[in-house]
């Protein structure tokens, strides 16, 4: 993003210190490879989505320690000299592959492949976890939600309940996963994404009875908007909406109450009053289980808002970035793993791809240790290049239209089982051959 501030300080402190010590120790300069993984999807989950990773691009090419950056580091003694004028230079200039943003992922995929000097990629961690983590979570509750919906808009809503530039964040993860618009306006200018909003209850309370509220709204945005009908007694404000609005009222809103129940009342009274075209929008704390569990309803669109930004029980993917090679004496990586308890990685650079059968409906992912995994027909290669020599070449790969098609062709290939809200093991296995 032209003019975007510096991103350097988006970064833990000890990621400085790992850095301070490497140059004095003279091992900064060492080719590394790092890995972003998750060791296990939360809990009840079947598969997880990547997003996140275009704005990561612009993140990384913003991170630059200005005077400012400099400065803040030296009165608050962070680093010495020494450093600070190694930061004053720093530029990343490795490689980057990952998956593609929209793809789906399981435990153990390497959703994001960093090589570079120790220097440069070291400090990247907290940026790159920050950013994957969130979006990747929200956009794998989004993923379940749409599914959930069937078919029926999503429409993201929860600016109000998250950080403001998590919100726009959120909206651009949500969108990936199949939602069909946000409520939040600098989303829409960021990033494109498409904006809708009516009228809150502070609307109809504003003014001194529901007619009126409605007919102001009518004049003001036309018979197509959307009212809101819960304020008072919904069978009363539907019959006042159709008088008001006429037959070709855009839709009503519930917003309370026993939504499934009530969206019945409301179809069959606006069948009788001839509005059989008003769509009903529902929202109030929904979450995909909820949308489910409306699937036989008469509910044309969902507005989903705390669980859609907050991942739905789920705020983070759970992404690790692990150092997995390393520069030897031999001038050749090595693969080097933790082998602590329930936290080890497996050593060695990986790729991966998606196997799947003649049917197309993934298999199993299939990562090679060392290098690409043996092929078979009909597999599906994951990674692909989005930063070379420092340089994002990897531009069009996430694109926002580019990212909502590929998570809709992703999550169409999964097994039955990938779809089932249930509690259950991923959708598909992990299998990893040297």
């Amino acid at each position: 993003m032209p003019g975007q501030p510096s991103t350097a300080l988006l970064t833990d402190h000890y990621e400085l210190t790992m850095l301070r010590s490497a140059l004095a120790s003279g091992t900064a300069a060492r080719r590394c490879v790092f890995e972003v993984f998750a060791r296990r999807l939360p809990e009840g989950r079947r598969y997880g989505v990547v997003a996140g990773t275009g704005r990561l691009l612009e993140a990384i090419a913003a991170f630059r320690f200005g005077p400012e950056e400099l400065d803040r580091l030296r009165a608050a003694r962070v680093v010495d000299e020494d450093t600070l004028a190694f930061l004053a230079d720093l530029r990343f200039s490795g490689d980057v592959w990952g998956y593609a943003e929209g793809d789906t992922y399981f435990p153990g995929s390497p959703v994001l492949v960093v090589e570079a000097e120790f220097a440069q990629a070291v400090v990247l961690e907290t940026l790159v976890l920050s950013v994957l983590n969130h979006d990747s979570a929200v956009a794998s509750a989004a993923s379940r939600m749409t599914s959930a919906a069937a078919g029926r808009p999503c429409i993201e809503m929860g600016g109000r309940r998250t950080h403001e530039e998590a919100a726009v964040a959120a909206a651009r993860a949500a969108y990936i996963a199949g939602f069909a618009s946000t409520s939040n306006l600098e989303a829409g200018r960021r990033w494109g994404v498409p904006t809708a909003g009516t009228a809150a209850h502070a609307f109809t309370l504003l003014h001194d009875d529901e007619r009126s509220a409605f007919a102001a709204q009518v004049a003001a945005l036309g018979a197509g908007t959307t009212l809101l009908v819960d304020t008072y007694d919904v069978p009363r404000a539907v019959a006042t909406a159709v008088e008001v609005a006429g037959t070709g009222l855009g839709a009503v809103r519930l917003d309370s109450g026993d939504l499934l129940a009530q969206a019945r009342e409301v179809r069959d009274q606006l069948d009788r009053l001839g509005a059989t075209t008003t769509r009903i929008l529902v929202t109030s704390d929904l979450d995909e289980h909820a949308i489910a569990a409306l699937a036989a309803a008469p509910v044309d669109g969902y507005g989903v808002g705390t669980a859609l930004v907050t991942g739905s029980g789920a705020p983070t993917a759970g992404f690790v970035y692990k150092l997995v090679a390393r520069e030897g004496s031999s001038g050749r990586l090595e693969g080097v793993a933790k082998t602590s308890q329930d936290k080890g990685s497996v050593a060695g650079r990986k790729d991966a791809l998606r196997r799947r059968g003649a049917d197309g409906v993934a298999r199993a992912e299939v990562v090679g240790i060392g290098g690409p995994p043996p092929a078979e027909e009909g597999d599906r290669p994951l990674l692909v290049e989005l930063v070379r020599g420092g340089e994002t070449v990897g531009a069009a790969e996430v694109t926002l239209a580019a990212a909502r098609a590929r998570h809709e062709r992703a999550v169409a290939e999964l097994p039955p089982q990938g779809h089932q809200l249930s509690r259950g093991e991923p959708a598909i296995p992990t299998v990893f051959v040297d």
